[in-house]
């Protein structure tokens, strides 16, 4: 039987030299997440205040703006990730997703209407989803196999260091300039120009393109993805579930006693213990096995939502966001990673998939945990718990795997 010819990059070849080392490439990738993230932060940050108090929109408005928002993130994933292994390209689908985001923020110089703040919301997000599988599909093509878990935590520690240091800047401006009208809007200058140096970085690393299939349908694309890859959507689909709004732990963080500043500095905890944590989970992954540091994560996201059904003391709660940070290290680094693992040539859709598949079922694990919420707050995390748990039972009975070649 003939085998395909693929055109992945020569980084898949590993040799003892490639495993020492990050490839320059995987730190340039992350230097552009690093700049958006700080850009979108410094925005997102003070975006709820601004918009209900500034622009006069009301809280309902904001709730559905912002459901709108996390569901456009994940609406092009699909789309995306098939255009990118149909096409081969890589490069200029992810600048294309960044530039669409970058541009978007412009929106923010024009207008500080209710109307146009919530088109920027939402088209901004929409970047977002469209640069997404492409970008991981580059960043797997130039990591190395054996050590792809470090490289993916690496490109996370650096996404999540611009994620920590936004809100720092947007704090500092509004200290420095006060709060007003004409401080948001400097503010929301400020935040451009980091995004389009995003954009300029982006163009200047070289392209990994991919085997492209260019008559090849979205359905008949799904038929082709591995076995393996089909059968973790099932337990990642799961977990899902349980995997609700980080925003019900703050609100147990307020109900054991801490005040906003203080929950502001649980969540700067948060993001400082997932970029610490996600090179360090990425070498443990490349050492035991992707499969089991998946599982892992299930396990430790169990046992946070165990913890909050009886945690009352803010000792508990400090600890508990510590432990949820990386948690969140290994889900997001370290799911692509394995995913890398598992479809080695239709990769990006393989991403967009799995984006697309999680993102939807956030909503109504979201959804169910408010409504248990309203009834006991114990019972919306041990709801989480459970799920968690037959997350791990369905992985462990279907065992995907990364199918071996004819």
């Amino acid at each position: 039987m003939n085998q395909p010819v693929s055109n992945e990059p020569a980084a898949e070849v590993s040799s003892p030299e490639l495993r020492q080392r990050i490839h320059p490439d995987v730190l340039k990738l992350g230097l552009v997440s690093f700049l958006t993230d700080l850009s979108s932060e410094m925005i997102f940050s003070v975006f709820a205040i601004f918009f209900t108090t500034v622009a006069g929109a009301s809280s309902a408005l904001l709730g559905l703006i912002e459901g709108l928002a996390d569901f456009s993130a994940s609406s092009l994933n699909y789309l995306a990730g098939w255009l990118s292994d149909r096409s081969g390209r890589r490069k200029w689908l992810a600048t294309a997703g960044y530039g669409f985001s970058t541009l978007a923020k412009l929106i923010l110089l024009a207008s500080s209407s209710v109307l146009g703040l919530s088109i920027f919301r939402v088209i901004e997000r929409l970047g977002k989803g469209f640069r997404g599988p492409p970008r991981d599909a580059w960043l797997s093509s130039i990591a190395v196999k054996e050590s792809r878990g470090f490289a993916f935590g690496v490109h996370k520690a650096l996404d999540k260091s611009g994620a920590v240091l936004g809100p720092l800047v947007a704090y500092g401006l509004l200290s420095w300039l006060g709060e007003s009208a004409s401080t948001y809007r400097a503010l929301f200058l400020v935040a451009f120009v980091p995004a389009v140096i995003s954009v300029l970085v982006l163009t200047r690393i070289p392209d990994q393109p991919g085997v492209p299939h260019e008559r090849e349908s979205i359905g008949q694309n799904w038929q082709q993805l591995s076995p393996g890859f089909k059968r973790f959507l099932i337990p990642a689909g799961v977990f899902a579930l349980a995997y609700f709004s980080l925003g019900f732990i703050l609100l147990k963080a307020h109900a054991v006693g801490f005040g906003v500043t203080d929950i502001v500095l649980l969540y700067a905890l948060f993001n400082i213990t997932c970029v610490v944590s996600a090179p360090l989970v990425g070498k443990l992954g490349d050492k035991i096995g992707r499969s089991r540091i998946i599982v892992l994560s299930y396990a430790i996201y169990a046992v946070i939502n165990l913890w909050l059904v009886v945690a009352s003391s803010r000792w508990e709660m400090v600890a508990l966001f510590a432990i949820y940070g990386l948690f969140y290290a290994i889900d997001e680094s370290q799911s692509k990673a394995f995913i890398a693992d598992l479809e080695p040539e239709r990769r990006a859709t393989a991403v967009g998939v799995y984006n697309f598949v999680t993102g939807l079922l956030y909503l109504p694990a979201s959804l169910v945990a408010g409504a248990l919420w309203a009834l006991t707050p114990g019972l919306a995390f041990a709801m989480a718990v459970a799920l968690s748990l037959a997350a791990m039972v369905v992985f462990a009975v279907l065992r995907p795997v990364a199918s071996t070649p004819a």
